[in-house]
């Protein structure tokens, strides 16, 4: 189990919660508002626990990562619950921060030759998501990150990262190869939707990403597929 994150949460949790526990309208609900605090912070805890856990998880099943370094890695993240749109990142800045998504889903969003915001891919539970050119290269991202519903993520910035890579040497290789590959993942996924008219485009959506197709909005979907919403919509009524 990995405790550094987690103890860095609960240490500001517990004096949180003994603040509220010596707040005197808390006093005076008596031990079931006591209750209520503790268990509040206990939900807390077990939630940051499991981001955590399911990080190092995802590692290793690419590798085995030994206690000691994933203590190490889990020092350098920190979580962030964000609201669905909440912008992560806007296009034309640079790319500071690497997310993990623990619960949710990211969608990159890209400005068309219209100038219309369009979603460019949708991004998934046990992936990484940022700009890559921008992150590597320190350069303006092409492209932006927003929430495409509440999401549950683990953050690593820039700064730390580098200094990972010095404390755990093969740590670089196994991140490059991790998003080297999800890069291919979707370019082929992008790519299956060439050529094709927009009904089959919203099938194969349907067939390869269903848990997304469940989860964002139809407005998302649409800007995805290259089509209206209201297109969309008369699409969605003629394949029921």
């Amino acid at each position: 189990m990995c405790h550094s994150l987690v103890q860095q949460h609960m240490a500001g949790l517990c004096l949180n919660g003994y603040i509220r526990l010596q707040n005197p309208y808390v006093k005076t609900v008596g031990l079931y508002g006591k209750a209520r605090v503790l268990f509040g912070l206990y939900l807390l805890f077990t939630g940051i626990e499991k981001m955590v856990n399911q990080f190092i998880q995802y590692l290793q099943l690419f590798r085995n990562i030994p206690p000691a370094d994933a203590d190490i890695i889990t020092n350098a993240l920190q979580s962030r619950h964000v609201a669905e749109g909440t912008v992560l990142l806007e296009e034309g800045k640079t790319a500071k921060e690497i997310f993990f998504i623990c619960k949710g889903i990211l969608r990159i969003v890209t400005v068309n030759s219209k100038g219309v915001p369009v979603t460019y891919f949708f991004l998934k539970e046990n992936r990484f998501c940022t700009i890559l050119n921008s992150f590597n290269n320190e350069v303006p991202a092409a492209e932006g990150i927003q929430a495409a519903c509440d999401a549950e993520l683990l953050v690593i910035t820039k700064k730390s990262l580098l200094h990972l890579y010095q404390q755990i040497p093969y740590l670089e290789k196994l991140l490059t190869g991790i998003m080297q590959q999800a890069l291919l993942d979707k370019i082929q996924i992008r790519n299956a939707y060439l050529g094709e008219d927009a009904a089959t485009r919203y099938q194969k959506f349907l067939m390869r990403q269903p848990d997304i197709a469940l989860r964002v909005s139809l407005g998302d979907i649409a800007s995805y597929l290259g089509i209206t919403q209201q297109s969309l919509s008369r699409i969605r009524r003629n394949t029921r």
